[in-house]
């Protein structure tokens, strides 16, 4: 079971591997994995967004503006106090250090914020450099994580 796993890794794209690191990142994090990750590159801008991000209970806490404000800045400092282990991770994927990153969203209310109130979540990642278009459709050989 092991080794099939390990294929399977193997042949993910850059897009792929970083939404699953991403994923594990924000399981690890909260204790809830994502429901869906997608993940685009388009320059050296790295947008990755994660859908049903939020557990039930911060979507219950989310309905109330006040609960909402609690919930965005539970994110906002989760994601400061640990952004530095996912960049490492971006770069081990992409081979490109990660410049600057945010988490930030605008809701329905026009507030900037962490996470959606509806459990979506998107967070972008400008490259300091381009990574080129083939490299990044290219699946690996070599063994992640």
């Amino acid at each position: 079971m092991i080794e099939k796993n390990l294929t399977i890794e193997k042949n993910l794209t850059m897009a792929q591997q970083v939404a699953r690191a991403v994923s594990k990142f924000q399981e690890q994090r909260t204790g809830h994995a994502p429901r869906a990750v997608t993940v685009v590159l388009s320059e050296g801008t790295l947008v990755v967004t994660l859908h049903g991000a939020l557990t039930p209970a911060e979507l219950a806490l989310a309905i109330k503006p006040e609960g909402a404000m609690q919930v965005q800045e539970f994110h906002r400092k989760l994601f400061a106090s640990s952004i530095e282990s996912l960049r490492e991770q971006i770069k081990r994927i992409t081979g490109v250090d990660v410049r600057e990153a945010a988490a930030e969203v605008e809701t329905a209310t026009g507030t900037v914020v962490h996470a959606f109130t509806s459990g979506t979540m998107v967070q972008v990642f400008l490259l300091s450099e381009i990574v080129p278009d083939a490299v990044w459709h290219a699946t690996t050989t070599s063994e992640q994580e």
